[in-house]
């Protein structure tokens, strides 16, 4: 029975460079995605390609290029990325020529036409709502700040690179899964309107999206037994007929996949079991069966899909104002008093400035930074507290009120403060998220394919 095998190879934009390389050296696969995309990645690189046209892209795909291509040639592994990001070209032409630097014989396929940021004026004129699928709210309020606008879409045009023998794809938005899916697709030769097919490459796709968050990475039911952490190996599907995938890991690894680390991660993510949308089809996990079959080896079966949906989802980013942010520690003893005494007077200082801020959040590392109201209250003296300060503003000006306030604290504020980070704090510009929907007829998706010596 044939048996396509693919490596998870990156989790998102920063995860470890060598994972995918770790997975060519120590397995045999078929495949390797390596999924770099997330909304706010998006908004960064595009102000990234404002600054400099060279850009954004994520430039570590292709320092993994540089070191994994003898290994795709040497063991006809193909390597799938959403890398591109909202500069598909720029990755193409990078990723050429470190294919010419190391002499051998590749295809690259790309596709383009999920950046419609262009498109957006001409189809608001045409009728196009585009309204929240949050709030409902019309999408002509965020326009102005509009700094990204891109389409979600499916396995079809990867396919379509997969038959015109690529090597190396890359694209911008496609979903994480349509990575995953399009390999099985093509080597299975299942049909567009196979449900329970597609929704197997779905599943796939799901596990492996996420990289070692499916083999011990983030493992909230024990993690303290992961083998060999530091040396974690990334996840490897294997999937021979429909329904059904068995999950493993990279060999000679560290890691482990038991039946708990796979349901977290089927679990991550999940609004609805039985309608995980897609562009390539609506997968329902609700009737999925677990169960071991081997040391590192899970079996995931029951899967089963419904037609896809008639539009595609599009992530507008939009800027929408500034943020800064400022830490202040202070020590035992009284050291939450201290630090609570410390934002009083900030709060202070900052209103007779005329300070106008669209939030601020005073929280305490240690105490409730993470779990807010919901952090257990402590009784017992802390040894440390850090305070910080955290504010958004409509302008950069605004923001930049909080900057010069921070140092003063070391010789005018509570007792046993210093510095923490370095430097004054540096207001950052803010993205924002416009969820919507777009017919599929308004994509123009395209799909190339060329010969790189």
């Amino acid at each position: 029975m044939k048996t396509i095998r693919i490596g998870g190879g990156q989790g998102f934009w920063g995860d470890l460079n060598e994972a995918p390389v770790d997975i060519a050296e120590n397995d045999a696969v078929d495949y390797i995605g390596c999924d770099y995309l997330a909304e706010l990645t998006l908004s960064i690189m595009s102000r990234q390609k404002e600054q400099n046209p060279q850009k954004g892209y994520a430039g570590d795909f292709i320092k993994v290029l540089r070191e994994i291509l003898p290994l795709l040639k040497e063991k006809s592994i193909k390597l799938i990325t959403n890398a591109g990001g909202v500069n598909v070209k720029g990755a193409v032409e990078a990723a050429r020529q470190a294919v010419k630097n190391s002499g051998l014989d590749l295809k690259i396929g790309y596709v383009l036409g999920d950046d419609v940021k262009e498109l957006i004026p001409e189809l608001r004129k045409q009728g196009v709502q585009m309204k929240n699928m949050d709030s409902g709210e019309p999408v002509d309020k965020i326009l102005p700040g509009m700094v990204n606008a891109n389409v979600y879409f499916g396995a079809e045009p990867i396919i379509e690179c997969l038959r015109g023998g690529a090597d190396i794809i890359i694209t911008g938005r496609a979903t994480d899964t349509s990575l995953f899916l399009a390999p099985l697709a093509y080597e299975f030769g299942w049909p567009a309107d196979d449900w329970n097919a597609l929704s197997t490459g779905i599943l796939c796709g799901h596990l492996l999206e996420c990289g070692a968050q499916v083999t011990g990475g983030n493992y909230d039911f024990d993690w303290r037994a992961v083998p060999e952490p530091e040396r974690i190996g990334y996840p490897v599907a294997e999937v021979s007929q429909p329904g059904q995938l068995t999950l493993t890991k990279t060999k000679n690894m560290g890691g482990l996949v038991t039946t708990q680390s796979v349901k977290e991660q089927l679990f991550y993510e999940i609004h609805n079991p039985e309608q995980y949308i897609t562009p390539d089809v609506i997968a329902d996990y609700s009737g999925i069966k677990i169960k071991t079959t081997d040391q590192d080896h899970v079996l995931l079966e029951g899967v089963r899909g419904k037609p896809r949906p008639d539009a595609l989802k599009l992530c507008i980013g939009y800027a929408e104002g500034y943020r800064n942010t400022a830490y202040l520690p202070y020590s035992w003893p009284d050291a939450l008093e201290k630090a609570q005494y410390a934002a009083d007077i900030l709060l202070k200082r900052l209103k007779n400035k005329n300070f106008r801020a669209e939030q601020v959040r005073m929280d305490y590392l240690g105490l409730n930074a993470l779990h807010g109201r919901l952090a257990h209250e402590i009784k017992n003296e802390l040894n440390e507290v850090v305070l910080r300060i955290s504010v958004k503003t409509k302008t950069m000006a605004e923001a930049e009120k909080l900057s010069p306030e921070i140092a003063p604290f070391i010789l005018n504020g509570p007792p046993g403060s210093c510095f923490f980070g370095g430097g004054r704090p540096k207001p950052e510009e803010v993205f924002a998220l416009w969820p919507t929907l777009i017919p599929r007829e308004a994509v123009n998706l395209r799909s190339f394919v060329e010969e790189v010596k």
